[in-house]
C-alpha cells in the first residue's frame, strides 16, 4: 500500500468512528442500566447466568449497529478465540468486557468494538460506562481519550515501572499458568509495582494513557487485546511478544509498553 492509499484508508476509517463510538455508548447504556455497586453473585450458577444475560443484552444493540457500518465484515462470534481471522474485514467485539466486574459490583468494565482488516486492527472504541470514558484509535490516526490526545508514559527504567498482567480467561491452560506465575515472580523482582487483574482492556487502557507503564499477558484471547493493542500502538507506545517481535494474533505472548521498556520488559521475561 502506497502512502496515498494508506493516508485514504485510514480517512475511510476515521468516517466510521462516529458509528463505533455510538454503538459502544448505546450498549454500554444497557449494561449501566443493569449495574449496581451493590450487586453481589452467591455461586458459580447465579454467575454464569448473570453473565449470560448481561452478554445478551448488551449484544442485541452492540452487534446490529456494526454490522449496519460495515455489512461485508464477518463477526467473530468466539468470545475467548484465539489465533488468526483470515483475510477480509472482521469485526471483534466484546459486549460485556470485565463482564465479572460487572455482576460483583466494581467499576472495571466496559463494551469495546474493534475493525480487523487482514488480521490486523484498523479502528477501536472502548466505552467505559461506569467511569463515562470512551478510547478510540485509528491505525495511523492517533489514540483519543474523550477526544483528547494520549500517550504512553516515557519510562525508560524498569525498576520504576509500574506493570500488571492477568488471566485471560477461566480454566487456563497448565503451560499457560505456569507462565504466568513465573513471570510474576520475575517482574516482581524486576519493576517497581505488579498488578494482576482483569480485563485486559483495563489494564491496556491504562498503559496506552501513560498512567501505568507496561501490560503483559500469555493468555492470547483475541477479544481482550485488540483494542488495548491498537490504543497502545496510536499512544506511541510499542506491542510486542516476549521475543520482542512485533505482536500479531498468531502471537504466543503479549506485551504493551513504552518504547523504552520494551527491551528491559522482554529481557526480563525471557532470562
Amino acid at each position: 500500500m502506497t502512502g496515498n492509499e494508506f493516508q485514504s484508508q485510514t480517512e475511510q476509517d476515521l468516517a466510521l468512528l462516529d458509528g463505533m463510538t455510538a454503538a459502544v455508548t448505546a450498549a454500554g447504556r444497557v449494561l449501566l442500566d443493569r449495574f449496581s455497586a451493590s450487586n453481589r453473585v452467591g455461586d458459580i450458577t447465579a454467575l454464569l447466568a448473570a453473565i449470560d444475560a448481561n452478554d445478551i443484552a448488551s449484544t442485541a444493540v452492540l452487534r446490529p449497529a456494526l454490522e449496519r457500518l460495515r455489512p461485508g465484515a464477518r463477526w467473530d462470534d468466539d468470545e475467548e478465540g484465539r489465533g488468526g481471522l483470515g483475510p477480509g474485514e472482521w469485526w471483534v467485539a466484546d459486549a460485556a468486557e470485565g463482564n465479572v466486574n460487572h455482576i460483583h459490583g466494581s467499576v472495571d468494565w466496559g463494551v469495546t468494538a474493534t475493525l480487523v482488516r487482514d488480521d490486523v486492527p484498523v479502528l477501536t472504541a472502548v466505552f467505559l460506562p461506569a467511569l463515562n470514558r470512551t478510547y478510540t484509535a485509528v491505525r495511523g490516526g492517533g489514540a483519543f481519550l474523550d477526544g483528547a490526545p494520549i500517550t504512553v508514559s516515557a519510562k525508560s527504567d524498569l525498576k520504576a515501572a509500574l506493570v500488571g498482567t492477568g488471566q485471560a480467561t477461566p480454566g487456563e491452560d497448565p503451560t499457560i499458568r505456569h507462565a504466568m506465575s513465573t513471570s510474576i515472580d520475575r517482574m516482581l523482582d524486576a519493576a517497581l509495582l505488579v498488578s494482576a487483574t482483569v480485563p485486559a482492556t483495563l489494564q491496556l487502557v491504562q498503559v496506552a494513557a501513560g498512567h501505568t507503564d507496561a501490560f503483559w499477558q500469555y493468555g492470547q484471547v483475541r477479544s481482550g487485546l485488540l483494542a488495548g493493542a491498537l490504543l497502545v500502538q496510536e499512544a506511541h507506545g510499542t506491542v510486542i511478544d516476549t521475543s520482542g517481535a512485533p505482536w500479531t494474533l498468531t502471537s504466543a505472548d503479549f506485551i504493551a509498553t513504552t518504547p523504552g521498556l520494551a527491551a528491559p520488559l522482554s529481557a526480563a521475561l525471557t532470562s
